[in-house]
């Protein structure tokens, strides 16, 4: 996908264009939020602007169209890449996206119109099974459109967050690509969550708990959740092995839950051991 990168970044005009007509092709919003943020980290903010709302037009018809996540997926990226771009930290970049994408939770946007209610009453006519479960939450005192809401706001800004932070690592890389061959790979490899980093998660997760603002919980562990492919990622790098290991994680990772554990507990360790240093000062 170099080619694209190199016929975008030939003007403001080839990447306005560009941007606006991959948001505007359903499912191709992930190549306009690229192209954005590529934009945004070459150029800056201010520079990338024509871009970005060319990308923001399209994407606001959508959002009228009753689709928010082009324009959520748009506006988190180009605030991680302003992030990666002015601090050169991922984890610092991640940190904020995910605090970005859980107020968007919170505040409803991934909501359809009208709320969770109408969704809850159209899933209790269609199925009588999902009716009894409904039931039985609202005979134990739960609020079952309260608990819909969060559940589907949530589910849909989990998605967002990782379209945004692979909209990210598409633009990092095409501007490795085209200004710094094998800088990305670099980059990527040595990603690792900083004690403070870690404490700030914490701290954000605690919080969310305590002040009963459920979306911090669900998107905080997504940093470290990056951390933890990227260690994967540099230690298969530090050892040479063959790629067929990364696709084999992959795998492994989408289809199961314990990897996923297992992952974040590596990413973890690793905040404090640093596995790729103490392996690259072996080699």
């Amino acid at each position: 996908m170099l080619p694209i990168a190199r016929f975008v970044m030939r003007g403001t005009p080839h990447a306005a264009g560009g941007a606006a007509l991959a948001t505007l092709v359903p499912w191709l919003f992930w190549l306009g939020a690229g192209i954005a943020a590529l934009v945004t980290l070459r150029r800056g903010l201010s520079s990338a602007l024509p871009v970005i709302v060319a990308a923001a037009v399209p994407s606001g018809w959508w959002w009228a169209q009753g689709d928010v996540i082009p324009l959520a997926c748009l506006l988190l990226v180009t605030l991680m890449a302003v992030v990666l771009r002015s601090r050169l930290r991922w984890s610092e970049a991640l940190i904020i996206g995910a605090l970005a994408g859980a107020v968007m939770i919170q505040i409803g946007i991934f909501l359809p119109p009208g709320g969770a209610g109408p969704m809850l009453e159209q899933l209790r006519q269609s199925a009588p099974e999902v009716d009894r479960m409904l039931t039985e939450f609202a005979n134990q005192g739960l609020d079952t459109e309260q608990l819909a809401a969060m559940v589907i706001g949530g589910v849909t800004g989990l998605v967002v967050l990782v379209a945004a932070v692979t909209c990210l690592a598409l633009a990092r890389g095409w501007q490795a690509g085209l200004y710094n061959p094998g800088g990305f790979r670099e980059e990527f490899h040595a990603l690792r969550m900083a004690p403070r980093e870690l404490a700030v998660l914490v701290v954000l997760g605690g919080a969310g708990m305590l002040l009963g603002i459920v979306a911090l919980g669900m998107l905080m562990w997504v940093p470290l959740m990056v951390a933890g492919i990227a260690l994967v990622h540099g230690v298969i790098g530090l050892k040479g092995m063959n790629g067929l290991w990364l696709v084999a994680f992959y795998v492994l990772l989408i289809t199961t839950w314990p990897m996923i554990l297992i992952v974040l507990l590596l990413a973890l360790i690793d905040v404090f051991a640093d596995f790729r240093g103490r392996l690259a000062s072996r080699n």
